[in-house]
């Protein structure tokens, strides 16, 4: 698979200048922010707290909105919006709401508007060494099964597309802060299991010319479109 960066490929997939795009469970803001600049209008929707205090602190990159809200039940109008984005967001939704998430994206969006779903695959060596402490087998496959049947939903597939994206870190501590900060739940089983999560990620990440480390995160790509 080629190695592509998860910022550029929906940025090439989308064409995001002068889209309204709502971002579900935009985490952090990261995406919300890259999709500000290459000049959508974006709505960033996060349920959880952690998450939510650090986009809410973010420098803006533009006019985007950051609200508190879930994917089955989006805090936006009827037709809406031109894209939904679940950028590793849809398999974090409760199984029993995955498909009422999809529903909602069909809700919000045009006529004919797209739902763009970035889900990481249950693979890798990334996926291996948070596995001990962040097991999401069932979830990313409940995810798939929910896009699998989104017809139920009203959408149609377009398009199905594989990549690698390359996580980079400079220390161990930046996969710890990556795996506790969206579930603050783990973070006592991370303290429980550290030495042997930092074995598994010195024995499985690529090491960088700057001294850092990377794995290589193979990702699935759905476009689905409004029918």
């Amino acid at each position: 698979m080629e190695l592509r960066r998860n910022s550029d490929v929906i940025v090439e997939t989308i064409a995001p200048q002068g889209k309204r795009i709502i971002d579900v469970g935009c985490g952090d803001g990261s995406l919300t922010r890259h999709l500000t600049k290459h000049g959508a209008r974006v709505l960033g929707v996060e349920c959880g707290p952690r998450q939510l205090a650090k986009a809410r602190a973010a420098e803006p990159a533009g006019d985007e909105e950051i609200v508190e809200g879930v994917g089955q039940a989006l805090p936006a109008g009827d037709g809406e919006a031109d894209v939904v984005v679940f950028s590793n967001s849809l398999h974090h939704i409760p199984a029993e709401f995955m498909a009422k998430a999809l529903a909602e994206a069909v809700r919000v969006l045009k006529p004919g508007g797209t739902v763009y779903i970035s889900e990481p695959i249950a693979e890798g060596a990334f996926f291996e060494t948070a596995r001990p402490v962040d097991d999401e087998t069932e979830v990313r496959a409940l995810a798939l099964a929910a896009i699998g049947d989104c017809a139920a939903a009203g959408l149609t597939q377009i398009d199905e597309f594989f990549y690698l994206h390359p996580i980079e870190m400079t220390k161990f501590e930046d996969f710890h802060d990556r795996i506790v900060s969206a579930n603050a739940e783990r973070e006592e089983k991370f303290r429980a299991m550290e030495e042997d999560l930092r074995a598994l990620f010195a024995g499985n990440a690529k090491r960088t010319e700057d001294g850092g480390y990377r794995f290589e995160q193979p990702m699935r790509i759905n476009l689905l479109r409004k029918v």
